[in-house]
């Protein structure tokens, strides 16, 4: 077995696949419209609803750090939890501290590049595929971080740039296509190019889940965000089914040969 597929197998991560970033980008979806369904329908504000997310995510954390294997409902709840607590510590950020979008996406861009270049200098790699509990702690701090930070780049985009909802979608997409040619044509780094992605996979979240939501004189389709969150939820649900049944299906050939 080669180095590469062992340190998969023992990663407490899921292998990125195809269905790793399809579950990603329904999982930050998610994040936009429970964070708003919380903020903004519950009418709870976005610190007190930022506080709630934070003590769900750290409780998630905890657990997973101490999983001494990867535990997909525990792996992708604690994903979840993120984005949540991401949509409304970027608004509060964003909106609340008057910073702005622009100033908002730079602090947390800053935050980001910080955090892996920490990480670097305490592990020697920032690897997605984590086994020790140091290098999970730094990981799960630079996914709270980009989180963050693509909240306020998808607001940023649509609102202040003026792209909109449709134009923010576009945005991402093309820049999501670059990387997957990078990634296939070329030889940049792997690690780079994972991080890249699961930082832009977020602001596309971001900007379909306010498509959903928002009014339709705003440009969005004015769905509920409850039952937005709870189809987007259904749909997490099923890409971990199916991916643990493919998973199980290669275990049990591997066996088999």
């Amino acid at each position: 077995m080669k180095q590469n597929d062992l340190n998969e197998l023992m990663s407490k991560v899921p292998q990125v696949t195809l269905l790793f970033w399809i579950t990603k980008i329904f999982a930050t979806t998610f994040g936009e419209t429970a964070g708003d369904a919380v903020s903004m329908s519950m009418n709870l504000g976005y610190l007190l609803s930022t506080f709630i997310f934070a003590f769900v995510f750290i409780a998630f954390v905890f657990f997973q750090i101490r999983a001494k294997s990867y535990h997909p409902y525990l792996y992708w709840f604690t994903i979840i939890a993120s984005t949540t607590v991401g949509t409304t510590l970027a608004d509060f950020v964003d909106r609340s501290l008057g910073i702005g979008y622009l100033g908002g996406s730079t602090l947390l861009l800053s935050l980001v590049l910080l955090s892996l270049y920490s990480w670097y200098k305490v592990e020697g790699s920032i690897s997605p595929h984590i086994q020790q509990p140091r290098a999970e702690l730094f990981y799960w701090i630079t996914i709270t971080f980009s989180q963050t930070l693509g909240t306020a780049l998808g607001d940023w985009s649509s609102d202040t740039a003026g792209l909109g909802y449709t134009g923010g979608i576009m945005l991402y997409v093309v820049l999501l296509l670059i990387v997957i040619g990078l990634y296939l044509f070329t030889k940049t780094s792997r690690v780079i190019l994972f991080w890249t992605a699961f930082v832009l996979t977020r602001p596309l979240g971001a900007v379909v889940g306010d498509f959903l939501d928002k009014p339709i004189d705003h440009g969005g389709l004015a769905l509920s965000r409850f039952a937005a969150s709870a189809v987007l939820m259904v749909a997490i649900l099923l890409c971990i089914f199916i991916a643990n049944r493919m998973n199980g299906q290669k275990r049990l050939e591997s066996k088999m040969s």
